[in-house]
């Protein structure tokens, strides 16, 4: 298996503000969030092409409509909550266990493997893990330098082998075309 290094892992991403008091609106994406937002609990926020994080330090948390409604030191109103809208919410790598599902990855488990199409044919690397409302997508860097996206949904990527590094893709005609 490839050398794990100090990486983080998404644990949840800011959806909105609600109300006037700064609460956040979260979507969960671990299977802990009775430990990942329980009160005191440290996160850092990570915004998509910034490789600065802040650091942001639970409150409250509690369910709401499928989601969580997460109070933080430091976001007291609206405005506040707004800057913080779509931002994931992770943890270092390090802090999470392995998960026993065979089906289920860490953001840092997929990060890297080699991404070869069913004929065998190397496509390039996954370069990172996007998370979004529809759902989670792996950004492939091709040799020639191109980002594709591509859903990490099992008709797509019907392969994941983490022990070869690597992984399979099935992707529907034009997904890898210049």
């Amino acid at each position: 298996m490839r050398e794990q290094q100090s990486r983080t892992l998404a644990v949840g991403r800011v959806v909105k503000p609600h109300g006037i008091r700064g609460e956040l609106v979260v979507e969960v994406l671990t299977d802990s969030p009775e430990l990942r937002f329980a009160s005191g609990a440290a996160l850092d926020v990570q915004r998509r092409g910034e490789d600065r994080t802040q650091k942001l330090t639970v409150v409250a948390a509690r369910p709401h409509a499928g989601r969580l409604l997460l109070r933080a030191e430091g976001v007291d109103d609206r405005t506040a909550a707004e800057q913080l809208r779509g931002a994931l919410l992770v943890v270092d790598a390090s802090e999470v266990e392995p998960t026993d599902d065979p089906d289920e990855f860490h953001d840092v488990e997929l990060e890297g493997l080699r991404v070869l199409n069913t004929g065998g044919d190397e496509l390039g690397r996954v370069h990172e893990v996007v998370h979004t409302p529809a759902g989670e997508l792996l950004a492939v860097r091709t040799g020639d330098g191109r980002e594709v996206l591509v859903p990490f949904v099992s008709e797509i990527v019907p392969e994941v082998d983490l022990e070869a590094g690597k992984l399979v893709v099935d992707p529907p005609e034009g997904l890898f075309d210049a």
